[in-house]
Order: structure tokens, then sequence, then C-alpha cells
């Protein structure tokens, strides 16, 4: 993609994300993400009505008078953007591929970030991490990380889960709120992702094209997967080999979603070009 037409998408993309976010989930957002824990403020004499456990006894009994700790709502939140790049990302049927359908989706999460003054970065990942944006603030941070999304070289290799999770927990200590968009081809270790999930907020969000699951009848074809590159013959023009594809599919996402909520986290499944705002809004909803 050439620049000037991944500026243009950039630029559409914002406005469709502002639109949305304004519309919908900035409030949601913002309730979701408002508080994630409590950070220390200062130390000041006890009060009647302090809660007694908040006493510091060392200074307590440096002055022989009560003190106690104020403790304050951590109000600031880093979100992670982990995008896939295998190649099967770099697809649709549709007026839109499904990397611009994960660009337009990053770009709503970034802009509500933006508006509750959180940390946005972004991790791009196949069969290894492949590029890390450090999160920072601010509209064009976020635009930045659009166009990174847009312009990623997506890799003809397997996806692999763990490799990025792993990256994650030795690069990012402090909890975060992670959002996870891949197709999720790969059998990735679920006890990675209950490691994961046990310091991070995960959603996992399944991002489909409609023939990422059914096949159309045209006969004999030679199928390749995009991400091993492996080929094979199959009569599509039969109704059973046609139905074992699509059961195989739907088995496949019943997988990563047990996988996700054994994990204790929260997983959706979005489908090339629909509207994703509503099952943002119910996720947010629930937190």
């Amino acid at each position: 993609m050439q620049v000037k037409d991944i500026i243009r998408k950039v630029r559409q993309i914002e406005i469709r994300a502002k639109r949305r976010t304004d519309a919908m989930l900035m409030g949601q957002y913002h309730s979701a993400f408002k508080g994630q824990g409590m950070t220390f403020a200062e130390v000041r004499p006890y009060q009647f009505g302090d809660d007694i456990r908040h006493i510091d006894w060392n200074k307590t009994a440096r002055f022989r008078e009560p003190f106690v700790k104020v403790m304050e709502e951590e109000r600031e939140l880093t979100v992670m953007l982990m995008v896939d790049i295998s190649a099967s990302m770099d697809y649709g049927t549709h007026h839109q591929l499904k990397r611009e359908y994960v660009a337009e989706i990053c770009a709503t999460l970034g802009f509500s970030a933006v508006g509750n003054n959180d940390k946005v970065g972004l991790i791009l990942f196949a069969d290894k991490v492949y590029k890390v944006v450090p999160p920072a603030k601010g509209r064009k941070h976020v635009l930045a990380l659009i166009s990174n999304i847009l312009d990623a070289e997506y890799r003809p290799a397997a996806t692999d889960l763990s490799a990025a999770l792993n990256y994650l927990m030795k690069a990012f200590r402090k909890r975060a709120a992670v959002f996870v968009f891949s197709d999720f081809n790969d059998d990735f270790d679920i006890r990675n992702l209950r490691v994961a999930a046990a310091r991070h907020q995960l959603l996992g969000i399944g991002v489909y094209d409609e023939k990422d699951q059914t096949i159309p009848d045209v006969g004999y074809a030679l199928l390749t997967d995009v991400e091993t590159g492996q080929q094979f013959w199959g009569n599509t023009s039969g109704a059973r080999w046609r139905y074992r594809y699509a059961e195989e599919s739907r088995q496949r996402l019943r997988n990563v979603r047990e996988a996700f909520e054994k994990s204790s986290s929260a997983f959706i499944q979005l489908q090339a070009p629909e509207d994703y705002t509503r099952p943002l809004y119910n996720y947010f909803q629930t937190k």
C-alpha cells in the first residue's frame, strides 16, 4: 500500500471511528476503566471515622499520635492492542479487508482511551512478535498506530499466539487492558492464556470473513493455506465436503471461545464488515 493510500485510509478510519466513539462507546469505556486500583497519596493525622486498617504504624509510633495512609484511585490505564499480522488477516470478500476492519476497531478503542487520558500501545505478531509501539497518549499517537496496522507486512507464517503472550508478560509487568485481534487459526497453549489473563484484563476479538467458515460450490479446486503454504484439492461441489469444512471451522471457533472463558477472560466474534460497536458496548458493560 502506497503512502498516499495509507494516509487516505487513516483519515477515513479516523472519521468513522470518532463518530462511533462519540456516539456510543465513550461513556461505557469510561465506566469500565474509570479506576484500575488504589495508589498511595499521602500520610495525614488520623481523623474520626478513618478506617483503622489504614493506620501508618511506623509514623504513629514515631510521633506518638495516630496517622493514616491516604489512598486514591489510580486513574491512568494502559491499553495494549495485539494484532495478528499473519497472511490470513490480509483478506476480505467484501469492500473491507480484515486488516482494515481491525484498524478501525483499534482506532475506536484508541480514541476512547484518548478521551479517558489513557495510554495506548501496539504489538504486531504472527509466528513471532514483529513490531512493538510503546504505550503513549494523544490523537497523533493513535493515528500512527492505525498506520502501522495498515502498512504492516502481513506474513505467510503460522500464527503463534503463545509467543506473543509470552512477550506481553515479559515486557509489560503492570496490569493493562489487552485486546487481542486474530482469526485464531493456531493451536495455542491455554496455559499461556491463563497466565496472561491472571495479570491483565484480556479480551480476545476473533475477526472473520464469511468465507473463513464456508466455501462456495466452485467444483474441484486447489486450495492453499496462506499461512503455511500447504495446498490440497477439495471437491467443493460435494455438500458433505462443504458441511465438514464448515463444521471444522465452527468447532475451532468453539474451542477458542472455551479457552478464553476457562482462562477467566472474554471473547467476542466479529465478521467484517459488520457493526462492532454493540459487542464492544456489551463487553464494557460487564467490566
